[in-house]
C-alpha cells in the first residue's frame, strides 16, 4: 500500500513538473517568435533604409520610382501592428544573445513607444517626398535617421 502512495505521489509530481516545463517551453517558443518576427521588422526597416541612404548619399543612382516604393514600404511597416512583437522578457538580460533589445524598453518611463511614433511620422514624411527629387529625399531621411539612432541609442545593446 506505502508503494502505491509513493508512486502515485511521484506521478502526480512528475505530471506536475511535466506540465509546467511544458508551459515554460510554450511561453519561450512564443516569446522567441516574437523576437524573430522583430528582427525581421527591422531587417526590412533596414533593407528599405539602406537604398534611400545610399541615394541620398549619393552611393546609389537616384530612381524616383525605387525611392518611392522604399518609403511607402518603409511608411507602412512602421505602422504595422508591433505591440506582439515585444513581450516582456524578451531582452538581452533574460535572453542572451538572441536579441540586443535591453530591459529598458520595459521599464517605467521607457520612451520607446514615444520614438516608434516620431518614426512613423518621420516616415510618413518621407514617403511623401523621397520620389520629389533627390534634395527633397535628402531634406527627409534625416528625421527617420534621427528616430532610428534615439532608440538604439537608449534600448539596443551596443555592438562594441
Amino acid at each position: 500500500m506505502k508503494f502505491k502512495i509513493t508512486l502515485m505521489a511521484g506521478i502526480v509530481l512528475a505530471g506536475a513538473l511535466g506540465s509546467t516545463a511544458m508551459g515554460d517551453a510554450h511561453a519561450n517558443k512564443a516569446v522567441m517568435a516574437a523576437v524573430k518576427a522583430r528582427q525581421a521588422t527591422m531587417q526590412l526597416y533596414a533593407f528599405n533604409i539602406s537604398l534611400l541612404g545610399g541615394m541620398a548619399k549619393g552611393e546609389i543612382e537616384y530612381d524616383a520610382a525605387a525611392a518611392g516604393a522604399a518609403a511607402a514600404s518603409l511608411a507602412k511597416l512602421t505602422t504595422t501592428d508591433q505591440s506582439r512583437m515585444w513581450p516582456p522578457g524578451s531582452d538581452n538580460e533574460t535572453l542572451g544573445d538572441a536579441t540586443a533589445a535591453l530591459p529598458a524598453i520595459w521599464q517605467s518611463g521607457s520612451k520607446a513607444g514615444a520614438i516608434g511614433g516620431d518614426l512613423a511620422k518621420a516616415a510618413a514624411a518621407l514617403e511623401g517626398a523621397a520620389g520629389q527629387g533627390l534634395d527633397v529625399l535628402r531634406g527627409a531621411i534625416g528625421p527617420v535617421g534621427k528616430a532610428c539612432g534615439a532608440c538604439h541609442e537608449d534600448y539596443r545593446k551596443s555592438k562594441t
